[in-house]
């Protein structure tokens, strides 16, 4: 009986978080303890080094690593938990190598040669992850929220708890592939012995047939339930990131796991607030009196309103800076800030009255007060 391979990450000894430069480091470390250099004659140390290397090759492989931490050893490994060849099937092909020739031949054919193993067709699959998305308002990506989600889902059959059956029947093995769901065809050729591999007409590739089907899921396994879930919004998150609620997809086949549900956020845009990260940034009008004169303003906030003063001669464009009214940390660590840019309203349709005083007013100030005014115009080509 084949041992039974231990996970990738328990091999390496990190976590199934660790880093790149982690999983590096503590590859080099038993790589260089189990070699068989420094390991002369030990058969142990020899297969510890094979199980690290092969830890390796999936871990630190992007791809490979992503569909290792979703579907396990199937997700990397084909043949793992397929059963073997079809009985014979390695004494045809006995004493020749064909090589790269089965890799080619295989990818037309679907078997190829050296009886390459399936993976089996009643070994536990994870189920699908579900993609959905749900629309916060500004404030309530801020400071979080919980949002219900209808979700459309497959789950096990509480009645025939996934196994397809009615009560008190089991399915039956497949008596022509005998439960690989596939079968096998060998030819003679003058290059050896050629095999090409089908799904199994019989039990239609399952590797197992259903004499009464469960009444409920009509031999499935599973069945189609809408649900209600919650969905915790936290505070700080942005507009496109999504949050993931592990075993909340379709439910897997033959007791694999369930898939998760992905659930990308939408914020809706907000009338006066903009964000980057943490930082809020908006517009403040300020009347031609309040920039001369200075004077105090009521700012709005994620918060509500709050009171700032500004100095006398501000300018049009000027920032200035709210500290911790920005948008909490997604990670809880404090929160960022509001910057606040001023611009000058210029008036409109003023009357006879208000016109000769601002004319008054602009001849007893003159020019000198007008610093950008003067290098500006006074500049020679």
């Amino acid at each position: 009986m084949a041992q039974e391979k231990r996970d990738y990450y328990e091999v390496l000894g990190v976590s199934k978080g660790a880093s790149e430069d982690e999983i590096k480091k503590a590859y080099k470390k038993l790589a260089r303890k189990y070699h068989p250099d420094m390991n002369p004659g030990d058969k142990e140390a020899e297969e510890k080094f094979k199980e690290v290397n092969e830890a390796n090759e999936v871990l630190s492989d992007p791809d490979k690593k992503a569909r290792y931490d979703q579907f396990g050893f199937a997700g990397v490994d084909p043949s793992y938990g397929a059963g073997a060849g079809g009985p014979g099937w390695a004494d045809g092909a006995a004493g020749f190598d064909f090589g790269d020739l089965g890799d080619i031949f295989g990818s037309f054919f679907g078997g190829g040669f050296g009886g390459a193993q399936r993976r089996n067709p009643n070994a536990p699959q994870r189920g699908e992850s579900i993609r959905a998305s749900v629309s916060v308002t500004f404030t309530e990506a801020a400071f979080g929220c919980e949002k219900e989600l209808n979700v459309e889902r497959s789950e096990q059959c509480p009645t025939c708890k996934g196994n397809g059956c009615a009560e008190g029947t089991t399915p039956e093995v497949c008596s022509v592939c005998h439960g690989t769901g596939s079968v096998q065809t060998r030819r003679q050729t003058p290059m050896g012995v050629f095999a090409s591999t089908s799904p199994c007409s019989k039990c239609g590739g399952t590797g197992r047939i259903i004499h009464q089907p469960c009444p409920d899921c009509h031999g499935q396994g599973r069945v189609r339930k809408r649900r209600a879930i919650k969905v915790n919004i936290p505070a700080g998150i942005d507009d496109g990131q999504t949050i993931s609620l592990r075993g909340q997809g379709h439910a897997g086949k033959n007791g694999g796991p369930n898939g998760d549900l992905l659930i990308t956020i939408m914020v809706q845009p907000h009338e006066i607030f903009r964000r980057e990260g943490t930082s809020v940034f908006c517009e403040a009008p300020i009347t031609y009196a309040q920039a001369v004169l200075g004077g105090t303003l009521e700012i709005p906030t994620i918060d509500g309103k709050v009171k700032y003063d500004i100095p006398e001669g501000t300018q049009t464009g000027s920032v200035f800076r709210l500290r911790g009214k920005g948008i909490p940390a997604l990670n809880g660590r404090g929160r960022g800030d509001q910057y606040v840019t001023v611009n000058i309203e210029t008036p409109k349709n003023l009357n006879k009255e208000q016109k000769e005083a601002l004319k008054k007013f602009s001849d007893l100030l003159g020019e000198s007060n007008y610093e950008k005014r003067k290098s500006f115009f006074g500049k020679k080509r």
